[in-house]
């Protein structure tokens, strides 16, 4: 699966409303055909900043979504409510979703 997290920092005027702004292009990803997962949080440390965890079934769907008509509109409509160019992680990882993270195993 492609694999990215994305950090966005949001013009403190907008940092509130930021998941009705995003809120078109999080529903139309979420029903592409190969998204795995498109969840947004918001930092602990920053409150204008959100973070963008998303996984695509493969590259084929990565490019999909990147040509998308509303990751289109989204580069139009986002950008001018954003203090800074977003950064990213992307990785192609050989797994199609979460592992457990054994060494905090619940057991009850």
């Amino acid at each position: 699966m492609i694999f990215i997290t994305a950090k966005f920092r949001i013009l403190p005027e907008y940092a509130d409303q930021w998941p009705e702004i995003a809120g078109p292009f999080t529903q139309a990803t979420r029903s592409e055909q190969g998204c795995l997962w498109f969840d947004w949080s918001r930092s602990l440390d920053d409150p204008n900043e959100y973070v963008l965890v998303e996984a695509f079934r493969n590259s084929d769907a990565g490019a999909a979504h990147v040509q998308s008509a509303h990751f289109k509109q989204a580069q139009q409509t986002l950008p001018p409510h954003l203090a800074e160019t977003p950064r990213i992680v992307n990785f192609t990882i050989p797994q199609d979703d979460w592992s457990e993270l054994g060494e905090m195993a619940v057991t009850r």
